[in-house]
């Protein structure tokens, strides 16, 4: 029996249509036969290395076009690799060289000088991504090696941020991936052999490289851009050429933040799917999208990298459903449960489980982790607490971990920091439990003003909290600062706001 890998649909798609583009970038183009030899030439590069099957190796690069082909190259070897985030700083890349004892890396010319080869001792190889790269990968041959990999091997090995600490290698498995892509498909409508799919998050993320890849598991195209740029988004959508995108909140808060003229001139599009995850989506930016991109376009999905995608709010929802993420994914189970680790009734807070076939397998060399993360049934959870209504629409209230105890009571600082942000000059907020000799913890509330707003005062923040919530769940302090504290993925950092306090 054929594995299901990676590279199981792409290897279709170039029998198929050998010479239909699948890769562009704004210098070049690939197209399936070029893209599946450029992958066996990986093969054919990494075995002349002696890297074996099973070792690891690992990719620290931008966005571009070799990113596919080489994940997609090692993964057929049975190397898994590490997707190193090229935004880390070298002590961090050091740590996770060494943690995944990577036998080779590949590097963008870019981020040559991010690496301490002296201290990854690991290391055998180092390819740089330039001009000798394309002339080696040339020299190899372009025919299929035999491959001996199995679909439950892992392919990639992308890193958690490290919100809480040291970041932890997450292994997902060919079979899991390229089930994620089928779910996909059916959920999301242009998954598709005619799609024009835009790829702008980052390739190094786990959620970035699945969107990429996914049309060209089914023999779509993939425009790759480099780097983010809101204008030149908005130039590329205009010619009415790509039908699906994946955007995370940043990426709309930039676009929005064009000048109205430039937005004008740039409005239109062909798209069919609109696609949102990492952090929530506040209402008002919702509202924004739907207004600008129009009705019936706008999916916003909740995961993790360990969980995969868990849940996903359709477009018909999205203004109906307030701070929701929607139902339980395609092929997937959820389950909300108590301390005592029992189902709760709707409307009530639990600690979110879910269950599919395309989650993780556990965390690199961390069993004790991966017992705390994924159960023998295969339950997964990553610490979220949310609550189901009367529909059995989930909303994600807060991550267990953040939890705030004030006064016996439990608070969530989701609920709070929505209220918050509500207001028309916070741009946005994040609220935290700080140490308190009478309630054991207080909410303190830390706000980011739009720049046109320094006039308005803390005193503000709390009058509003006091009509909006229950007088516990008020902040007792208010800190205005100019930006939140984020890791290099965007994920906000409150313990460095708690140091703060």
């Amino acid at each position: 029996m054929m594995p299901l890998t990676l590279t199981s649909g792409l290897r279709t798609a170039a029998m198929r249509t050998p010479d239909k583009i699948a890769l562009t970038d704004s210098e070049r183009r690939l197209s399936y036969r070029q893209l599946i030899n450029r992958v066996n030439r990986v093969v054919h590069l990494v075995r002349d290395m002696a890297i074996k099957p099973g070792n690891r190796a690992a990719i620290l690069a931008p966005n571009c076009l070799e990113y596919i082909e080489i994940v997609a190259g090692l993964g057929d070897a049975g190397i898994a690799v590490a997707t190193v985030n090229y935004r880390l700083n070298r002590r961090e890349i050091s740590q996770i060289l060494n943690d995944c004892q990577a036998r080779v890396l590949f590097i963008h010319p870019d981020c040559t000088t991010l690496l301490d080869r002296e201290a990854c001792p690991s290391l055998r190889e180092v390819v740089v991504i330039d001009a000798d790269y394309q002339a080696t990968i040339n020299r190899q041959a372009s025919e299929p090696a035999q491959l001996a990999r199995d679909e439950l091997d892992t392919f990639s090995i992308p890193y958690t941020s490290g919100t809480t600490g040291t970041p932890k290698g997450v292994m997902l498995p060919h079979r899991a991936r390229a089930l994620t892509f089928f779910a996909m498909a059916v959920e999301y409508g242009c998954f598709n052999s005619t799609c024009h799919f835009l790829a702008i998050a980052p390739l190094c993320h786990g959620a970035g490289f699945a969107f990429a890849f996914a049309p060209l598991f089914f023999g779509g195209s993939v425009e790759i851009m480099q780097r983010f740029d809101a204008q030149q988004v908005l130039e590329v959508l205009k010619r009415r050429v790509h039908d699906g995108i994946f955007l995370v909140p940043t990426h709309f808060e930039a676009i929005f933040s064009l000048p109205q003229a430039t937005l004008g001139r740039l409005r239109g599009h062909a798209l069919t799917a609109i696609i949102s995850n990492a952090s929530a989506l506040p209402q008002s930016l919702k509202e924004k999208i739907i207004a600008y991109f129009g009705d019936g376009l706008l999916h916003e999905t909740y995961g993790s990298t360990e969980g995969g995608i868990v849940t996903n709010l359709r477009p018909d929802k999205q203004l109906a459903k307030i701070n929701c993420v929607g139902l339980p994914f395609q092929g997937t189970e959820v389950e909300l449960r108590n301390d005592a680790g029992e189902p709760v009734k709707a409307g009530e807070p639990g600690e979110l489980f879910s269950r599919n076939l395309t989650g993780f397998s556990g965390y690199w060399q961390r069993p004790g982790e991966t017992q705390d993360t994924l159960d023998a049934h295969g339950w997964i959870t990553v610490g979220d607490v949310a609550v189901r209504d009367d529909e059995g629409y989930i909303y994600i209230i807060d991550r267990k971990k953040d939890m705030i105890i004030s006064g016996g009571i439990n608070i969530y600082p989701r609920q709070i920091e929505a209220t918050i942000e509500s207001i028309e000059w916070v741009k946005e907020a994040a609220v935290v439990g700080v140490s308190d000799a009478k309630w054991g913890e207080a909410i303190k509330a830390f706000v980011v003003r739009h720049p046109t707003a320094a006039s308005h005062k803390e005193q503000e923040i709390t009058d509003y909290c006091g009509n909006h919530l229950a007088g516990f769940k008020v902040p007792r302090t208010v800190e205005f600062i100019d930006t939140l504290p984020r890791n290099a993925t965007g994920k906000l950092l409150r313990r460095e706001l708690r140091k703060r306090s």
